[in-house]
């Protein structure tokens, strides 16, 4: 009778432990705030000197802030519907998602559609707002990636699987970011669908060999251009007397800042470089401010809380895949893989470790398309999680699915 007793007794902790359990990961929510937050902060004072310039004549030393504090409310606005979405809306939408993210690749390099600037066409405006599709783009590709990769598991381990989705698929976005030109956002799509692909099945060898192809595709590119081969020698010996005041101008600086930040950092909006020296310091380069301003303790900081992010985001998705949701788990270990390139070829472009690249820091750097998007990649993370901690607690689908979705589904 004890025996059975105690049984029951354990039962009746379980279940209470799983109708206690959050419907979000605190740790996850507190990471990707802070972060937030943390960019808010830089962004304002990184920006702040930028209306004594002359590019930035109608600003002022609010301005940035205000707009980063506007894409952050609307991000968040748009990350709460996205989290209201079942995933499997999102699965039965994937190939339609992606055609619409092909289509704004394609409008983006239409005359008078697309927008200019230092050469490139990169944006679409949008009244008083610039949309950048290849931001949409990562969201779409992480979505069909592992749409495709569940599709086609059974042969994921053969070229037959693979081949349609990295030829096809995956090389007609490349194309058309090869266009624009985009190398940055192409290298973080190919990384992000790369990803899903192995740990959707695929063999060790399979994807090495994808590996390597990519690796001397992106070669073969740098070495075909010869502005992208100067920003290698540059990247090699950016304090040179060739580069130092051309192409290695953005680098020298760069390193300039953080060698000034030392340990602990000159201080919050002490910055010297952010002052007209180092060019797109609330952008591409605003980790450059912070290593200035706060040192070897802010740059670890917030690789902590990245991560964070990203450990979160495996186990997210290893749960759900343990679950029998591949999909789900999937897209989760898929925007995992995205922040963890794209903040690791960030900091290492501000360090001097990789080429120059512009590439923005996710949830920090300023921007609005950018910081949408990295927002709906969240939402869709914690939609998992959601998901998955509901199937943990043993409730109904139907409860939680969503039906007003379901019935557009």
């Amino acid at each position: 009778m004890s025996v059975m007793a105690g049984l029951r007794s354990g039962m009746r902790s379980n279940r209470a432990t799983r109708t206690a359990m959050r419907d979000y990961d605190l740790l996850l929510v507190c990471a990707v705030g802070a972060l937030l937050i943390f960019g808010l902060i830089m962004v304002y004072s990184a920006s702040i000197a930028l209306a004594d310039g002359p590019k930035f004549v109608n600003a002022n030393r609010f301005s940035f802030f205000n707009r980063h504090l506007v894409f952050i409310v609307a991000g968040l606005c748009v990350a709460f519907l996205v989290c209201q979405v079942p995933m499997q809306f999102w699965e039965k939408k994937a190939l339609l998602i992606y055609i619409v993210g092909v289509v704004l690749l394609v409008l983006v390099l239409v005359p008078f559609i697309g927008r200019q600037v230092n050469g490139a066409y990169r944006w679409i405006p949008l009244g008083p707002i610039n949309f950048q599709p290849s931001e949409f783009m990562k969201v779409a590709m992480v979505i069909f990636a592992a749409y495709y990769t569940v599709r086609k598991q059974q042969s994921m381990h053969q070229l037959k699987g693979v081949i349609p989705i990295t030829l096809g698929f995956l090389g007609l976005v490349v194309l058309l970011l090869l266009k624009e030109p985009d190398l940055g956002a192409a290298l973080v799509i190919v990384c992000i669908v790369l990803g899903i692909i192995f740990l959707g099945g695929a063999s060790m060898k399979l994807f090495v060999g994808m590996m390597l192809a990519a690796v001397l595709g992106f070669i073969a590119l740098i070495v075909a251009t010869p502005w992208r081969m100067q920003r290698i020698f540059a990247y090699l010996d950016p304090f040179s007397a060739e580069h130092a005041q051309s192409i290695g101008y953005q680098l020298s600086h760069s390193l300039i800042a953080i060698g000034r930040g030392e340990f602990f950092g000159v201080g919050l909006g002490f910055s010297i470089e952010k002052l007209h020296y180092l060019p797109e310091a609330h952008t591409d380069f605003i980790m450059a401010v912070v290593g200035e301003e706060l040192g070897f303790v802010g740059i670890l900081a917030v690789i902590v809380l990245f991560m964070i992010v990203v450990r979160k985001g495996l186990d997210i998705g290893r749960q759900a895949i343990a679950m029998d949701r591949e999909f789900n788990g999937l897209v989760a270990q898929g925007v995992a893989i995205w922040f963890g390139i794209q903040s690791f070829v960030n900091l290492g472009v501000c360090l001097g470790l990789l080429p120059t690249k512009g590439l923005t820091l996710p949830l920090v750097s300023y921007g609005g398309s950018a910081l949408v998007m990295n927002l709906v990649a969240v939402a869709l993370l914690m939609r998992v999680d959601f998901e998955n901690r509901k199937m943990m607690r043993g409730q109904n689908e139907q409860a939680y699915r969503g039906n007003s979705i379901n019935e557009y589904a």
